[in-house]
């Protein structure tokens, strides 16, 4: 990742609430990484990230990180 991320922290959270908190949160980072432990959202936010052509990763214990491009 080439910035330091923002955390956006949206356990207990159930979706598409980590989804918008993490587009939310893009608004103003280039990286963040959040932490979902809802079991749908790794699919959600890769979703997300597929569809606005961000880099979605999978970082384990319910951490991803989401990059915005340029």
């Amino acid at each position: 990742m080439a910035a330091d991320p923002t955390i956006v922290n949206a356990r207990g959270m159930k979706c598409p609430w980590p989804a918008l908190r993490a587009a939310r949160a893009l608004r103003d980072a280039r990286v963040i990484v959040i932490e979902a432990d809802d079991p749908i959202a790794p699919r959600e936010l890769e979703a997300l990230a597929q569809a606005q052509g961000w880099q979605f990763s999978a970082l384990g214990d319910h951490r991803f990180a989401l990059e915005r491009a340029g």
